[in-house]
């Protein structure tokens, strides 16, 4: 699923006067995918994590998430694949590009040593993201401003 379309599955799972923040968290909420809960097939996985089959497959491919096949040769998540992908949504719900975050699994799968790095991307990407919110809300105030010079009211 591409940030735009979870980005619209949540805008449409989260009326205007609803937390969205909230709204997030039931979309893509880690605490469902209990540590020793089975492992999920595909088609499971992607439901519990609102992602697409398709979009499982890429990060696979991309070494983002890596599910251990089964004697059939069928993918299994384990719960840490889960919660990964869950990550990996909230991440590009976030804006954080596809090699940003290849970079940060790279860094995961090298232990604690890079820490540090990965605190130094978190950071970054949390600047970005108070960066966007500035600029929609700008964007906001000045779409606001003009409803009202139209003769309306903000909130019509």
């Amino acid at each position: 699923m591409s940030t735009e379309q979870l980005m619209e599955r949540l805008l449409a799972d989260a009326p205007e006067d609803r937390d969205v923040i909230a709204a997030l968290h039931e979309l893509l909420d880690d605490r469902t995918i209990e540590a020793d809960a089975a492992a999920r097939g595909i088609a499971d996985a992607a439901a519990l994590t609102g992602l697409s089959a398709h979009t499982l497959r890429y990060y696979e491919r991309l070494g983002l998430v890596r599910p251990e096949r089964n004697p059939a040769g069928h993918r299994e998540y384990a719960p840490a694949d889960l919660r990964r992908l869950v990550f990996l949504a909230r991440m590009r719900a976030s804006g954080m590009s596809m090699r940003d975050l290849v970079r940060y699994v790279e860094l995961v799968d090298d232990g604690e040593a890079t820490v540090p790095e990965r605190r130094e991307m978190m950071l970054l990407q949390r600047d970005r993201i108070r960066r966007e919110l500035r600029v929609l809300t700008l964007a906001l105030e000045t779409t606001e401003y003009k409803i009202r010079v139209y003769g309306g009211a903000p909130g019509d």
